[in-house]
């Protein structure tokens, strides 16, 4: 019995609990509105301390020591003030010269990502009040140009935190504007996008979904983002061999780490998932439930290449889950073969008489660098619903 149901039959009736439920949710609903106020605030301190500190420095105002001496007058005028250092006062100049370049602004506007106003003002009165009176009080024309304003805004979508991995790991602009929506979409903290870098997410993610069968994507279009045809799963530490079997109990015990790898719409749902066909049983590797595509996803394991015999497999289960406990309000399940290696000729073969929604998706113990990118970042925009 859960906390709620306890307190329902010992202390109140279910009407007063769920009023007292009410009231918490206003209560986290507001948290979470000040956590994004905060997150906002922070971003757009930044971008103006480091256009301030930018303008005075290419114009020669500032010498090379006045960093230092304004990180000092700080702390000496406002001791409560933490980490305002000269290495956080050149992040901020970093962040706002490399978002405010030509190229980046260039690069987001042609993805139409920069908000389209009839005035080109800031949408949000809250923001208006704290991007626009600062910066045209700096006195440099570039700084308040409308795309400049605009990008300020933009960059609102992740935290100052994730900005700064961003900038410290990513070379290119389309990386950089790549991993700002991405880790909007999947809600990512800091060491999450850091990782989701490292194991090179802009590539698998924009990589060309050729492992999915024609009825994957005619059902679920934006499978194209959400369900990825590669995962890295260093941090299983899998031994040089091992069974199945280890696959699959080292995923459920790194639960939490797969699903940030899968994406955080996966919700875990049972391991050898039980289906009853016929009077026997067969058992399903992995079952999950994925809240954006609300579907069923059943995951089978193979620690050795791609059989297409397996896929039959796989397809079996689905029907399975279909017939017996999708729910009338749910899509489709979705069937995911994970295998060590495929060879995607092969593959392809398979998929093309394959009637179900299905995929095949490689892992691979450690990252491996060089992976080549084929979908254009255009498409990714497109596929998140950017306007």
């Amino acid at each position: 019995m859960n906390e709620t149901a306890k307190y329902e039959t010992k202390n109140q009736p279910v009407s007063l609990t769920q009023d007292f439920a009410s009231v918490l949710q206003i209560i986290e609903q507001n948290r979470a509105q000040a956590v994004q106020v905060i997150n906002h605030a922070s971003v757009l301190t930044a971008w103006q301390v480091g256009a301030f500190v930018s303008d005075r420095i290419k114009n020669a105002a500032w010498g090379s020591k006045v960093v230092q001496q304004l990180a000092e007058y700080i702390h000496t005028q406002n001791p409560t003030l933490k980490g305002w250092s000269k290495v956080t006062i050149y992040r901020m100049v970093k962040f706002f010269e490399t978002y405010s370049s030509m190229q980046f602004v260039e690069r987001a506007s042609n993805l139409k990502l920069l908000p389209k106003t009839e005035s080109g003002e800031i949408v949000s009165p809250v923001v208006r009040q704290i991007v626009s009176m600062p910066l045209t009080q700096i006195g440099h024309n570039a700084i308040v140009s409308t795309p400049l304003t605009q990008i300020s805004q933009f960059l609102l979508r992740t935290t100052w935190s994730n900005h700064q991995a961003i900038l410290h790991k990513c070379e290119t602009v389309d990386q950089q504007i790549f991993y700002i929506l991405y880790a909007e979409h999947e809600h990512l903290k800091y060491e999450e996008l850091e990782r989701a870098i490292k194991s090179d997410a802009y590539s698998r993610v924009l990589s060309d979904k050729k492992l999915q069968s024609a009825m994957l994507k005619e059902t679920y279009p934006q499978a194209e983002v959400l369900l990825k045809d590669k995962a890295i799963l260093e941090f299983l530490g899998l031994p040089q061999r091992y069974k199945e079997t280890k696959l699959r109990k080292e995923i459920v015990s790194h639960m939490k780490e797969f699903i940030l790898e899968m994406g955080k719409d996966f919700l875990f749902v049972d391991q050898e998932h039980t289906l009853e066909v016929g009077g026997q049983n067969f058992r399903c590797d992995l079952l999950f439930y994925h809240r954006a595509l609300q579907c069923l996803v059943a995951i089978e394991l193979k620690t050795t290449a791609f059989d297409p015999r397996d896929l039959g497999q796989l397809e079996f289960y689905l029907e399975a889950l279909d017939q017996t406990e999708k729910r009338s309000n749910e899509n489709p399940s979705i069937g995911i073969l994970m295998c060590k290696d495929a060879n995607p000729e092969v593959v392809r073969y398979a998929l093309n008489r394959s009637i179900s929604p299905t995929m095949v998706s490689k892992y691979e113990e450690q990252l491996k660098v060089g992976s080549v990118l084929q979908r254009s970042l255009e498409e990714f925009v497109g596929f998140i619903g950017e306007k």
